[in-house]
């Protein structure tokens, strides 16, 4: 029998595991070639997955709701035989094995739940079998993946420091309640007669964790700044009709801003890095990535690639596209991955500025407000004139664990500087 096993994809340089929300087979199904397969969802971004094969289903190792690590055989196909032979070939000798294996994945998914219902991949649980970890030591494993789940990473670590433990990750044996494991605060609250409740969907519940990490994990301090973009608005004005007709898309003051931002990690690159424990990872690609708003109410963050690479032509309709992808939730795993900045528009709800959370793993995230006509004084050979200005602030939150005060002012300076000198006489 010649057989082809579907393993769960690695949609991300980041992504360790993926959630199975939809099967769209079940066992002995019968599927051509590019045949949807099952629903998988990472982080923001769900993703059907087709067969690669034509044949029949005759193992499933996995159900709906299953967490499941990257490399993982999720099916199999048995490719050699028609639809006739193979369910002959099923009902006299496949049947059982299929059985036995199925039930030996559910016996499994039951077992590596522990007393405190604390769900651990079946990798994480085959480490520890193989490493003699008992559940209570499972148990007193601080997890850094989703939901604070245990990933492969945390059960080596652990398992390299058994012989000195370190008291962070597990507690004395005589002291078992004194486990330091990340708690989440839970605030008491009343709920009234008239009060709706209102499940958060899984995005949410995503995007609420994420916040949550990184505030966390990073000192936030936030500077701000007003630009005077009165060039940047007049230009743009002059130019957006014959753009729209001439490209088939229009041109915002967005791509404007994502220009300014690339320029400026080019010339201050330490706010364009990661840090791991006390490394800094200075990113050599400038990838920077949009915060927009899904019909649903949720944010994604799609990510403009090399975006100081690219002319001002090139960014305004890599950002069209993304946005429209995104609204359509049509956006693929490889636009949301490998952002190293991220800029949120503040501006597109009319609010004047911000203090936003940083986009972990990312050191940075500028804010931008409403842009808005007001009064200002300028210096003239005759002496100072009141005049009406276009002015916006700015506004950066920075990771003060490795950006300290000068060099996120100064960074932040550089960018309107940029907007404040934009030429006026460029073509796009």
């Amino acid at each position: 029998m010649s057989s082809f096993e579907i393993l769960m994809p690695k949609l991300g340089e980041s992504v360790q595991e993926a959630t199975i929300t939809k099967m769209f087979v079940k066992l002995n199904d019968v599927i051509e070639e590019d045949d949807m397969l099952f629903e998988i969802a990472t982080d923001k971004v769900d993703s059907e997955i087709p067969s690669p094969v034509s044949g029949k289903i005759i193992e499933i190792r996995f159900k709906e709701d299953d967490v499941v690590p990257v490399g993982e055989i999720v099916a199999i196909i048995n490719m050699s035989e028609d639809a006739t032979d193979a369910e002959e070939k099923t009902q006299t000798t496949s049947e059982a094995p299929v059985e036995v294996v199925e039930e030996k994945v559910v016996n499994e998914f039951t077992e590596i739940k522990s007393d405190s219902d604390r769900f651990y991949s079946p990798l994480v649980k085959a480490i520890a079998q193989k490493e003699n970890i008992s559940q209570a030591e499972l148990d007193s494993i601080v997890g850094h993946g989703q939901n604070d789940r245990v990933q492969k990473e945390d059960i080596l670590k652990f398992i390299a420091e058994r012989q000195t433990p370190n008291q962070s990750q597990i507690a004395p044996a005589s002291a078992p309640q004194a486990i330091s494991t990340p708690v989440k605060p839970k605030v008491s609250m009343s709920v009234g007669a008239n009060d709706q409740i209102i499940e958060m969907d899984r995005m949410r519940r995503i995007i609420a964790d994420h916040m949550v990490m990184s505030v966390q994990t990073s000192p936030h301090v936030t500077a701000m700044v007003e630009a005077d973009v009165t060039d940047m608005v007049n230009w743009r004005n002059k130019i957006k009709d014959d753009f729209f007709a001439k490209e088939k898309t229009k041109i915002t003051f967005m791509p404007i801003i994502i220009e300014a931002v690339s320029k400026a990690l080019r010339e201050f690159p330490m706010i364009n890095s990661s840090v791991d424990d006390y490394k800094i990872i200075v990113k050599k690609d400038i990838n920077i990535g949009v915060a927009v708003a899904l019909p649903s109410g949720n944010l994604i963050v799609p990510v403009i690639k090399n975006a100081d690479q690219k002319n001002l032509l090139g960014i305004t309709v890599g950002m069209n596209t993304l946005a429209e992808k995104a609204r359509n939730n049509k956006l693929d795993a490889d636009d949301i991955q490998g952002g190293t900045f991220t800029i949120s528009n503040f501006g597109s709800f009319k609010n004047v500025m911000g203090t936003p959370i940083i986009n972990q793993p990312q050191v940075a995230i500028l804010a931008v407000g409403t842009i808005e006509k007001k009064p200002a004084v300028l210096e003239t050979p005759a002496g100072d004139v009141i005049v009406p200005r276009q002015k916006m602030f700015l506004s950066l939150s920075y990771d003060h664990r490795v950006v300290d005060g000068a060099l996120g002012g100064a960074f932040l300076r550089k960018i309107a500087d940029h907007l404040e000198e934009f030429d006026v006489t460029r073509d796009v």
